[in-house]
């Protein structure tokens, strides 16, 4: 009768001592990664809005998308190699977005300031940015637009007031944004 007792214990030992030495952590490279997410930033080429895609790392957030917007466009991007736009005081060839220590936060005051409710958005200019031409506020509504839909999407239209916070202010809606 003891012989049978000792037997599921013997079983249980045998299977769990193995042989293998236990070890620790091994590092093989970075994490496992899948596609990197996406967004739309508007530029010009020949008086039209063209939407080019940007990897983020912060999908739906319209400031950083905004900060995209103001890197300018690559070098040789869009159709005739020759993107361009229409907010002032943005560089033409490719930079990296400012450095900030919060994600999803501006970097300093130079920066977007973008309050959204539901559908509607207030975008205030950094301070400084001489007022934008039709094509320019396109280019910031559409652009902050495009980053919101991606965590929100919805077929309503996105409204969005565009402000100097000194008194000039347009507001658009991004029906008229293409698509590609």
């Amino acid at each position: 009768m003891k012989a049978l007792r000792s037997v599921p214990l013997l079983t249980l030992l045998a299977l769990t001592s193995c042989g293998i030495p236990a070890t620790g952590v091994v590092e093989a490279g970075g994490p496992a990664s899948g596609t990197l997410p996406m967004t739309r930033v508007y530029f010009v080429e020949n008086g039209a809005l063209v939407a080019m895609p940007r990897t983020t790392e912060l999908p739906g957030d319209t400031e950083a998308a905004l900060q995209l917007l103001m890197a300018g466009p690559l070098a040789g991007e869009g159709r005739s190699g020759r993107l361009s736009t229409e907010v002032p005081g943005m560089p033409t060839a490719m930079a990296p977005p400012p450095a900030t220590d919060e994600p999803g936060k501006p970097a300093s005051p130079d920066t977007f300031t973008v309050t959204v409710k539901r559908d509607a958005m207030t975008i205030r200019l950094p301070p400084g940015m001489d007022r934008l031409s039709g094509i320019g506020v396109r280019q910031i509504v559409c652009t902050a637009a495009a980053a919101y839909r991606l965590t929100r999407p919805s077929d309503a239209t996105v409204t969005a007031e565009v402000t100097d916070g000194g008194g000039w202010q347009v507001t658009v809606s991004d029906e008229s944004c293409p698509e590609r």
